[in-house]
């Protein structure tokens, strides 16, 4: 099996801990800062990928440094207010605005970056995006304190995910993953000590093992992840393969909740998963195939 397909299997199985984490993130910081669960979130995932990528940190050179640096400062705005957006808003609200990140990135590529995007990729997009929909709105969509900030935090996701392609095109990434967490620590440690909320030593036991998983599996595994499939999947794909987060979040919540299933988890989920065929189709390969024949 090719790289690139194997990297698909593990970034969808990363969606199903990113969407488990939106309960869990919800708990944890019902009556605690979200700056002091993030340090904390950000510290433990440094120290657990310093031990995994030992070998790595030998490789740490300046560039590594100084990229790692950079990837670190739109993916701590990213998860920062799409905390706070948690925080206030609730988790299916959230989840179908936090995919706006799905359309943001071809627009932010094709303004901003002067690069092409093919058109497949705004249909895969906006097919995904309308599943989503369907899957997190419940009644009438209201614009509110949550939702705008979960809209600014998919922003720097958008170009969190556009800079980790470019950089890990040619270049090898795993030497920029611990200084990209380390530094995501320091930044959230500076909120945190300006932060008159800030509670250091909570006792509710929810918090410390919300901090546990989201460390493990919707940190160091589902970034590193993340930033290793770039090399093979490009950014825009990337996003839509995301969209499956709120699916498993659902599933989640029929399998330890008792929810139902309902008719629009199947149908958004079908659409989330035509988006994502939509953007791994090579239509040019087929249209070559009829021109020979």
């Amino acid at each position: 099996m090719e790289k690139k397909y194997i990297f698909l299997v593990l970034l969808i199985i990363g969606t199903a801990f990113w969407g488990i984490s939106f309960p869990v993130t919800k708990m944890a910081t019902d009556a605690v800062s979200p700056s002091t669960f993030l340090f904390y979130r950000f510290l433990a995932a440094t120290i657990v990928l310093a031990a995994i990528l030992s070998k790595q940190l030998k490789r740490i050179d300046r560039s590594a440094l100084i990229a790692g640096m950079a990837l670190a400062i739109p993916l701590t705005f990213g998860i920062h207010f799409q905390t706070l957006g948690i925080k206030y808003t609730p988790a299916s609200q959230c989840a179908f605005v936090a995919g706006i990140c799905v359309v943001m990135i071809p627009v932010i590529k094709q303004l901003v970056y002067k690069t092409r995007v093919d058109l497949k990729i705004w249909v895969a997009a906006i097919i995904a995006l309308v599943g989503l929909f369907i899957i997190s709105v419940r009644g009438n969509l209201v614009i509110g304190r949550g939702d705008v900030y979960t809209i600014i935090g998919s922003i720097g996701f958008a170009i969190y995910l556009i800079q980790v392609e470019r950089y890990s095109t040619d270049r090898n990434i795993l030497p920029t993953i611990v200084p990209m967490f380390a530094t995501c620590a320091l930044i959230m440690l500076c909120i945190a000590l300006g932060d008159e909320t800030a509670n250091w030593l909570p006792v509710n036991q929810g918090f410390w093992m919300g901090i546990g998983y989201c460390a493990l599996f919707s940190t160091a595994y589902m970034y590193t992840i993340s930033n290793l499939s770039q090399r093979y999947i490009s950014a825009e794909k990337v996003a839509i393969i995301y969209l499956f987060e709120p699916i498993f979040a659902a599933i989640a919540a029929i399998l330890m909740l008792g929810e139902q299933l309902s008719w629009q988890l199947l149908v958004g989920g079908a659409l989330i998963f035509a988006g994502t065929l939509i953007s791994e189709a090579n239509f040019k390969r087929k249209e070559a195939y009829k021109d020979i024949h």
